[in-house]
């Protein structure tokens, strides 16, 4: 007898409906799964075990016992990780039918039918870990790239040994070991620290820190005005534009003139005119980040919404495995593609296979081919509205994508000349058959220019016209997926038609992105409901509590940038790739966590030592009442009866530990300080004094 382990109820139920339209006969329903002469199937509810709290590795604390949270057991590091049932009634009820069933004698066959990938992979094995401690039982793996009835019997009789996805069972507890080794130590001591509870995660940090230093830029910003050249005349009824390359900072108006005048002194020539017909290639296939991207800025639609939409389609057997960072398919799959291309075909759409490598191309996929639609394509009565854009967006694309009839364009450019001082580019794309564009909804819009030949004149009049510097753009949808599959390469935007794209497949497969498509969504949603971040049509914004952590664990000496995620988000893809193991990953994060507490232990002064939340430090120079560590400095306790002394945390960028504080109330003035930055971003120093209540820079 077989036992599949489903990760949940709606694939057990794909996987029993498909064995029983293999033999003809329905699988019975039972309490908690489902069988058959050959195969009982069950389901998991996604993480039926999660990581113990702290307190249960604490010596002589009752397992299992929640406590207040105290520096006495922080940093914790875990010789051996402790898995614990949820407490829920549903779950343990639900491990109860899967423990009785992997236990029974008469299966031989344990069958892990995770999602397919890491999270999917560890589910199942902690479920079967927690029932069986040795067995001679075999251990197989359901891997399925889509949930149609034809790939799950597909898949059922090619079953691979358990033991060929070790290493990515290795990955995904890694990165759970690594996960919580930070969020628990680092949000309990910023929180501990701070008096506010403070979310301190690998990814969650990285994502806030990049919105922070974005609208910093934003607020920081100085606009300038400068003079641009530029002339808008007509020549023969058409107006032709033409803006130079130079620019003239605003006190330079008397070169940007005599520069206009020798331009207007010189005849502007057409000295060449290119046309040619030329065929325009389809966006590629989605992967998530890419068709999140696109539902964001064309239906406002959030990244949490748009997946757990395309998890549904998924789930019904409409769409492949949604959680891809790929855009391409493996060769392998061209059969499969000729089948979901016969289905698409039958609705009238030209479509044909198409075997280039902007498809088809092994080296750009990890674990994941692109996604696609399935055969079983939904009628529209089958879809809710919001369904239908997210499969209608997915259709379109591989409609686009596999469409026999090539988009052809004129394509021009008119280069004109003033002689012996610059040239002037116009360029023009004119659509003559639209071919796949009428199918996806990246529609490229005509730009005519005006009809000159080599040898014209052209008309025109340069004047120095006055503009202003703009300030960075807040992250969009689009623009913060882009940084965080590639942080360290410089923003642009994705172009939909660009081939150069190895270098962000090459920073996806050596961990070097923030976060995965897996996780990604849940991670900034996590951020949405802290409120460290807003996310309004398509933008998203720091709030003031975003600004605050950011802050406050620079204060700590809390360094989760990109650079510190990334080196871990390569420790996982080597433990992956079975370069190094799950411990040696772990130790790596353990390492950096220690820093930060050894940076505050007996450390007289550090600059990260700030004190704790509602410690007294000293006496109010103003009425004598305690001083004590509030959200945002030292404070006098009696603020509510009107005193407003305190002592910032910051001030010009640089912490104030709470050695210094303590020494100011006591002396009235500190000792001389280094790391001040001044407003046009110079270092200094100087000392800190009390002047009629308030703290001031002495020199």
């Amino acid at each position: 007898m077989k036992l599949i382990i489903a990760e949940k109820p709606s694939l057990a139920r794909n996987i029993a409906e498909a064995i029983g339209g293999k033999t003809g006969t329905k699988m019975q329903k039972n309490a908690g799964f489902f069988s058959d002469r050959e195969y009982i199937v069950t389901w998991a509810f996604g993480h039926l075990f999660s990581l113990s709290d702290i307190e249960y590795y604490t010596e002589g604390a009752e397992k299992g016992v929640k406590a207040s949270w105290t520096m006495d057991n922080l940093p914790c590091f875990p010789e051996k990780f402790n898995f614990t049932l949820k407490g829920d009634e549903g779950a343990a009820k639900q491990f109860g039918v899967i423990k009785s069933l992997c236990q029974r004698s008469d299966v031989d066959t344990i069958i892990n039918a995770g999602d397919a990938d890491r999270e999917g992979e560890i589910i199942v094995r902690l479920c079967i870990s927690n029932s069986l401690k040795d067995t001679d039982k075999k251990m197989k793996r359901l891997w399925l790239p889509d949930q149609t009835p034809e790939t799950i019997r597909e898949a059922l009789n090619s079953l691979k040994d358990s033991s060929d996805y070790e290493n990515l069972a290795s990955e995904g507890f890694a990165r759970t070991y690594i996960d919580w080794l930070y969020g628990t130590n680092l949000t309990r001591y910023a929180t501990l620290r701070s008096g506010m509870l403070l979310r301190v995660g690998r990814v969650i940090v990285p994502i806030v820190k990049a919105i922070y230093d974005r609208d910093m830029q934003i607020r920081n910003f100085t606009p300038e005005k400068y003079f641009s050249i530029e002339s808008k005349e007509e020549t023969d009824g058409e107006t032709v534009e033409l803006v130079s390359d130079k620019r003239f900072p605003e006190n330079q108006v008397k070169q940007a003139q005599e520069l206009c005048d020798k331009y207007n002194s010189l005849p502007a020539v057409v000295t060449s005119v290119k046309s040619k017909k030329t065929k325009i290639g389809p966006g590629k296939l989605y992967s998530l980040t890419k068709l999140q991207n696109f539902l964001s800025k064309k239906y406002k639609m959030t990244m949490n919404e748009s997946l757990s939409i395309a998890q549904s389609l998924y789930e019904r057997g409409y769409l492949t495995y949604p959680r891809t960072n790929s855009e391409y398919l493996a060769t392998a799959e061209k059969d499969k593609m000729r089948q979901i291309i016969a289905s698409v075909a039958k609705l009238g759409y030209p479509v044909a296979l198409r075997e280039d490598k902007t498809v088809f191309d092994d080296s750009k996929i990890e674990a994941h081919s692109a996604l696609t639609p399935t055969y079983k394509i939904p009628g529209k009565k089958d879809l809710s509205e919001r369904e239908y854009l997210v499969y209608s967006a997915v259709f379109r694309r591989f409609a686009a994508v596999f469409c026999s009839q090539p988009c052809t364009a004129s394509k021009t450019e008119i280069t004109v000349e003033i002689e012996g001082c610059e040239k002037f580019s116009l360029k023009g794309t004119v659509i003559i058959d639209k071919g796949w564009m009428a199918y996806d909804d990246s529609v490229q819009k005509d730009k005519f220019l005006p009809k000159l030949k080599r040898g014209d004149l052209v008309a025109h009049k340069f004047a120095p016209i006055v503009k202003t510097t703009s300030a960075p753009k807040h992250y969009t949808v689009e623009t913060l997926n882009n940084y965080l599959k590639n942080p360290f390469r410089k923003e642009k935007a994705a172009s939909e038609d660009s081939e150069n794209d190895d270098e962000d497949y090459k920073a996806v497969f050596e961990g070097l992105e923030l976060g995965t498509e897996a996780t990604r969504t849940g991670i900034i949603e996590n951020a949405l409901k802290s409120e460290y971040i807003a996310l309004s049509k398509d933008v998203y914004t720091l709030l003031p509590r975003g600004q605050y952590l950011v802050e406050t664990l620079e204060i700590l000496g809390i360094s989760m940038d990109k650079y510190k995620t990334a080196t871990l988000g390569q420790a996982l893809k080597k433990v992956y790739h079975g370069e190094i193991t799950v411990d040696d990953s772990v130790k790596l994060a353990e390492n950096e966590i220690s820093e930060v507490f050894n940076k505050t232990a007996g450390a007289s002064g550090a600059d990260c030592d700030i004190g704790f939340y509602s410690e007294t430090i000293g006496v109010c120079p103003l009425c004598s009442k305690p001083v004590r560590r509030s959200f945002y400095g030292y404070g006098c306790s009696g603020y509510k009866e009107g005193c407003k002394f305190s002592i910032p945390l910051r001030i010009c960028k640089r912490a104030i530990p709470v050695t210094v504080a303590k020494e100011l109330l006591s002396n009235g003035k500190s000792s001389k300080l280094d790391g001040f930055i001044s407003k046009n971003g110079k270092p200094f120093s100087a000392f800190l004094g009390i002047d009629n209540g308030k703290v001031s820079l002495l020199f």
